[in-house]
C-alpha cells in the first residue's frame, strides 16, 4: 500500500488532504468532526474581526450537470466572529493534526488586529490571511490589488514576525503570476499559498424558471467543484514555479483521488476539498485517500515525494 505520510513546514502529517476554508468549518461542531476525520490537516472558516450573517438566502447552490459536477456561492463572509475561532484554536488538540487558522478582515486595520491577538495567543495554530473573498459585496479582492497586497504582507510580516501563508484568488494571465509571485517572494515569512479561491463573478441560470440560482449579487457568485479544476491546476503549478521557497497548498475541484493526485503532480504539498466535501461530508477523505493509494499503486510510487510537483511538459 502506498505512503501516504507527508510534511508541512516540517510537521509530519498522516496524509496531505483538508477542507478548503468555508466548508465544514463554520461552527465548533463542525470543526470538532474535521478533528476526528481521517483528514491530515484542518482550516477554520475565513473570519472577520466581528460575526457576520453574510447574504441572503439561497446564496449557495449544488450544480449538477450530466457530466459535470459544481456549485455556485455567495456566502459573504458569514462567520462567528474572531473571538469564537481563536477560543477554538486555544482549546483545539495540535498532536491529532495541525489547524490552520484563516482570517480575512474587511480592513487592514481589522486583520492586524487579528493577528496581533493570534500572535499575543502563543498557540502553534497555522495563520493563513485570506486575500480572496470574491463574495462580500462593495468589497474587493485584495489578491487583484497588487499594490494593497504589498502592504498588507509587509504589515503582517513586520507585525506577525512568524511564518503565515496566504489564500489567493485565481489568476488567468501570466503577467498576473509574474507580479503576485514577485510580491510573495519579497516576504520571507509568507511560508505557503493556498491556490485558489472560487471562480468569482460566475452566473449559473436555471432554463426552466428562467431565474438565477443564488440570490446575493443578482446572482453572481464564486464557482466551485469540476468547473475550476484546470484554472486551479494552472495556479498551483504557476506559484509552484516561481515560488520556489514556498509550499503550496491546492484547492478546487476535488472530488475524488484522481484530482487529488493532480494537485499534488502539478505541485501542492497539501489539497483541500469544498464543494465535495460540502455534499458528501467528513466521510469523503477515506474514500479519497483510498483512491488516491490505488492511483499511486497502479502507477509504482510509494510515497507522495515520488512524484509531487513532477509534471513532465511536451517537449
Amino acid at each position: 500500500m502506498a505512503d501516504l505520510t507527508t510534511q508541512f513546514l516540517e510537521l509530519p502529517l498522516k496524509n496531505p488532504l483538508m477542507n478548503a476554508s468555508g466548508v465544514w468549518c463554520s461552527v465548533a461542531s463542525q470543526l470538532e468532526a474535521l478533528a476526528e476525520s481521517a483528514a491530515g490537516a484542518m482550516v477554520s472558516k475565513s473570519c472577520t474581526l466581528q460575526p457576520r450573517d453574510g447574504n441572503p438566502e439561497p446564496r449557495y447552490r449544488v450544480i449538477n450537470g450530466e457530466r459535470t459536477f459544481g456549485s455556485i456561492n455567495s456566502m459573504g463572509l458569514p462567520n462567528e466572529g474572531f473571538a469564537y475561532y481563536l477560543r477554538y484554536a486555544q482549546r483545539h488538540d495540535y498532536e491529532q493534526k495541525p489547524l490552520f487558522m484563516s482570517i480575512s478582515g474587511l480592513t487592514l486595520d481589522d486583520n492586524l488586529t487579528m493577528v496581533d491577538s493570534l500572535k499575543d495567543a502563543v498557540i502553534p495554530a497555522l495563520l493563513e490571511v485570506n486575500l480572496s473573498c470574491p463574495n462580500v459585496p462593495g468589497k474587493s479582492q485584495i489578491g487583484y490589488d497588487f499594490d494593497a497586497m504589498d502592504t498588507l504582507l509587509a504589515e503582517v510580516s513586520s507585525g506577525y514576525q512568524r511564518p503565515f501563508g496566504v489564500k489567493l484568488p485565481p489568476y488567468f494571465d501570466m503577467a498576473h503570476f509574474d507580479e503576485a509571485a514577485e510580491i510573495l517572494n519579497r516576504y520571507p515569512l509568507v511560508a505557503f499559498v493556498t491556490c485558489i479561491n472560487s471562480i468569482g463573478n460566475a452566473l449559473v441560470i436555471d432554463i426552466d424558471s428562467e431565474t438565477t440560482l443564488i440570490k446575493p449579487k443578482d446572482g453572481f457568485g464564486g464557482l466551485g467543484g469540476d468547473y475550476v479544476l484546470p484554472t486551479a491546476l494552472a495556479n498551483v503549478n504557476a506559484f509552484y514555479r516561481r515560488c520556489p521557497e514556498k509550499t503550496i497548498i491546492g484547492c478546487g475541484g476535488v472530488k475524488s483521488g484522481t484530482e487529488a493526485f493532480l494537485h499534488l503532480l502539478a505541485g501542492a504539498t497539501l489539497v483541500q476539498i469544498g464543494t465535495s466535501l460540502y455534499e458528501e461530508g467528513p466521510g469523503i477523505f477515506p474514500r479519497v485517500l483510498d483512491e488516491l493509494a490505488a492511483i499511486m499503486d497502479d502507477k509504482g510510487y510509494k510515497t507522495i515525494a515520488d512524484f509531487r510537483g513532477k509534471l513532465k511538459t511536451i517537449a
